[in-house]
């Protein structure tokens, strides 16, 4: 794997060592949260991208740029509006002092990007970073320019306020790896927010990866084997989610309108493989998929009018198919 391994199995020890230094480093700024924070950084791992989905102060920005000091990356963060046009996220080209066209760099150009609110701008700007997102790179006036590795888009949406927004169609939220939901903290979780928050006291945060290591943990994810059984099963529990095909169960045929394509199969398998790594395993098992699969399905099935009605949410959907 490198020069620093003699195996894979001394590899994943360490991914499952580094993860454990990442969370600790993480918690002395992001107070609770673990769940998003352990999403997030497998996601990172898996070569993903993720939507965190969370009514604002939930600390969405902190978090990332949190997890971009830990990891000794280089970090943009980007405000959507209805104003943003594709050549102020991609950059675009000037004229210098010699009067010779050359390519300015937008703010795509980072290791993690953070696009706050993203359906607050329109489609033809969604589409300039999902493009990005997909390829890593990007086109100007003709010209090819690659995005630096590793690259890593989180997404932000508000759930609440959906006047003036610009919905991401369904065939962009495939291109997420994960849909992150975030919720309110505890009693207790925002007592301790409030009390280090509100005081001068400064929280440095150490570096534990570079991004040389998080390249390498990526390759060695997708070295890691994974049973048959267990690659049928993520593989099935996709298929389950298309309504009248022959794997669908009755409460998907009841209330959904379409469900998960291909790319869900991958990235359960994926995202299985990494939850296996840093919880110290060295091959996924059924309950690695399931662990993950709520993050991965959520934003690939559409609840048709009748399941609105009843207030059947995704996730009681796709709980009813394990």
């Amino acid at each position: 794997m490198s020069e620093t391994y003699k195996t894979d199995v001394e590899a994943v020890d360490a991914l499952a060592q580094s993860y454990k230094i990442l969370k600790s480093e993480i918690g002395k700024v992001i107070v609770g949260q673990d769940e998003v924070v352990r999403a997030v950084i497998i996601s990172l791992f898996s070569n993903g991208h993720s939507l965190l989905v969370g009514v604002p102060g939930l600390a969405k920005t902190l978090l990332v740029s949190t997890i971009s000091d830990v990891l000794d990356l280089d970090f943009k963060r980007i405000q959507f509006t209805p104003d943003l046009m594709p050549s102020d996220i991609t950059g675009s080209e000037i004229l210098d002092d010699n009067r010779n066209f050359k390519f300015n760099e937008g703010p795509l150009f980072a290791n993690i990007v953070l696009a706050d609110e993203i359906n607050r701008t329109p489609p033809k700007t969604q589409a300039a970073l999902l493009e990005a997102m997909q390829e890593r790179s990007v086109t100007v006036a003709g010209d090819k320019h690659y995005l630096p590795n590793p690259f890593f888009v989180l997404a932000t949406q508000n759930p609440i306020e959906q006047e003036g927004t610009y919905p991401l169609p369904e065939a962009q939220l495939d291109r997420f790896m994960f849909n992150i939901p975030l919720d309110y903290p505890t009693y207790e979780e925002e007592l301790q927010v409030v009390k280090g928050t509100t005081t001068n006291q400064k929280v440095d945060v150490e570096n534990v990866l570079t991004a040389d290591q998080i390249l390498r943990f990526q390759q060695l994810i997708r070295k890691i084997p994974i049973a048959d059984n267990v690659l049928e099963y993520a593989v099935n529990l996709a298929t389950k989610t298309r309504p009248n095909t022959p794997r669908a169960t009755d409460a998907v045929n009841n209330y959904i309108s379409w469900g998960a394509g291909p790319r869900a199969s991958q990235y359960l398998v994926l995202g299985a493989k990494c939850h296996a790594a840093v919880n110290g395993k060295y091959s996924p098992d059924i309950e690695d998929v399931q662990a993950i699969a709520n993050y991965v399905l959520r934003h690939r099935i559409v609840r048709n009018y009748k399941a609105e009605a009843e207030g059947i949410s995704e996730e009681d959907i796709i709980k009813g198919l394990f």
